[in-house]
């Protein structure tokens, strides 16, 4: 069967190479991703299906419509996953202007002209057309000590990050209701795995303790989180592409509650296993608790039982498990990380996403 043409926005970053990896090896489909490069989207990141004639990419900027416009003229998607943002939540404290401009702005313009691109459809795209906007928990603000994120939980964003998402998140919606763009929202728990840029929690933990610095956590690392093998995130989305029902939103979780500390312990063990370091120390002693950052909600956990129920998705990973594959994977490709802040980057200001 004849596969379709997915365009994928943000596809050489995090979530969207591992989504266009699994695409090219896994289905038949087409992808076109659609990137601006920025410091956290590179090409080293699908050099393992840039030979495939089902892949092509274009280096475009989400907020030029122009050029959007063209994209989707010159390729005739089936449908969108719309994963381009501006993600780290240290950075929108420190400069808001590059999340509003893409995160809002941006969602805007490639609704704009999806809408008027499906609305010139005469043939089957016209009922099958999908638009899945990718969001995240942290719009639903803060939870205490016990409940969890339901689809019906009200949005409480706590960070400019989390703002803008909360905002494009109302914008997708809108087109739904207002112009009847058939749209699907998924709201999803920390991501981690192989190929993520090093300014998040994992990957920055894993880098400083193999350099022998400091591994800084903010506050005491008490901090919960629920956390995502980005593989099981991959088949979430494509689940809910498939089989999601227009204007509906799906959470996506892991089902693995953790605090900061927890993670940083367990990744530090796990080092000490596989690379010990040469003194008698252990990883565990590089820990340092530095000031928390402003806003810094306590806890986020994930209800996912609707897509499970309705959907048939679950993860396929535990922490243990996910954590293990994603620490030998940066023991292996420690010159992918380094090729990727090579002269862009400061590890210096980052900890704990």
């Amino acid at each position: 069967m004849k596969g379709k043409k997915i365009l994928i926005t943000g596809g050489a970053g995090f979530i969207g190479s591992a989504l266009i990896r699994y695409l090219i090896s896994e289905t038949n489909h087409i992808v076109i991703s659609v990137d601006k490069l920025t410091y956290a989207g590179h090409l080293e990141s699908l050099a393992s299906v840039d030979k495939s004639d089902r892949y092509h990419f274009e280096k475009v900027d989400i907020c030029e419509g122009d050029e959007i416009r063209r994209i989707f003229n010159q390729h005739q998607p089936d449908s969108v996953i719309h994963l381009a943002a501006e993600s780290h939540v240290d950075r929108s404290i420190d400069g808001a202007a590059d999340f509003i401009r893409t995160n809002i702005t941006g969602t805007w313009q490639l609704l704009e002209v999806a809408s008027q691109y499906l609305k010139t459809r005469k043939d089957s795209r016209a009922t099958t057309f999908r638009f899945l906007h990718v969001s995240t928990d942290e719009v639903y603000g803060s939870l205490g000590k016990e409940g969890m994120f339901t689809e019906q939980t009200p949005y409480d964003p706590r960070s400019p990050y989390s703002a803008s998402k909360a905002s494009s998140d109302h914008l997708v919606r809108a087109w739904y209701h207002t112009h009847g763009l058939p749209v699907l929202i998924t709201n999803c728990s920390n991501n981690y795995g192989p190929y993520q840029f090093p300014e998040k929690l994992i990957p920055v933990v894993i880098l400083k303790a193999l350099q022998g610095k400091e591994i800084p956590v903010y506050g005491k690392g008490e901090n919960v989180r629920d956390w995502l093998y980005v593989d099981d995130h991959v088949r979430a989305l494509l689940r809910v592409l498939e089989r999601g029902k227009p204007g509906e939103t799906y959470n996506i979780g892991g089902h693995n509650e953790k605090q900061n500390i927890e993670v940083v312990h367990t990744i530090c063990d796990t080092l000490d296993k596989l690379v010990p370091r040469k003194d008698t120390g252990h990883f565990r002693d590089q820990i340092t608790f530095v000031t928390d950052r402003p806003g810094h909600d306590l806890r986020y956990a994930i209800d996912a039982s609707k897509i499970e129920q309705e959907l048939g998705w679950k993860p396929e990973e535990t922490f243990e498990t996910g954590i293990k594959k994603t620490v030998r994977w940066y023991l292996d490709n420690i010159t992918w990380c380094e090729a990727v802040t090579k002269n862009n980057y400061d590890l210096k200001r980052l900890g704990t996403g």
